[in-house]
């Protein structure tokens, strides 16, 4: 059982910047594949980036490459999420994912929602025009 914790919420103008974190349970974190998901009103959750378990492979959203990196630091059991030049329409809940399988780059599976089996209780972030 792995358990996720998001904390980063916050309220920034567009332009701004924001970092998100996820702290994680369990020993064996090192070799989950752990994801970033959104959710805005109305809409369906969907991918923003994910990072694999050695953080040799990273991969995002169209709508994010270039602005946010994702990294983890095993030792602390914790996964980032650093988001730049943000835009009001990255205002959304933002979920922490993870999963036991391993990644490997190119493998679209790992965008979809159904890929993942733990998951946060995720955090706000908000950004005005």
């Amino acid at each position: 059982q792995v358990q996720l914790v998001e904390s980063g919420e916050g309220l920034v103008q567009a332009g701004g910047s924001l970092r998100l974190s996820c702290a994680a349970s369990g020993r064996t974190f090192s070799s989950y594949t752990m994801g970033w998901f959104r959710q805005a009103p109305g809409k369906e959750r969907e991918f923003v980036a994910l990072i694999s378990s050695s953080s040799g492979s990273t991969y995002f959203a169209d709508s994010v490459k270039g602005r946010f990196t994702i990294s983890r630091d095993n030792a602390k059991n914790a996964v980032y999420l650093q988001m730049n030049s943000l835009k009001p329409e990255d205002t959304a809940v933002y979920y922490c994912a993870a999963t036991g399988r391993t990644y490997y780059s190119g493998d679209y599976r790992y965008t979809q929602k159904w890929r993942y089996d733990y998951w946060g209780q995720g955090t706000q972030v908000t950004v005005s025009s």
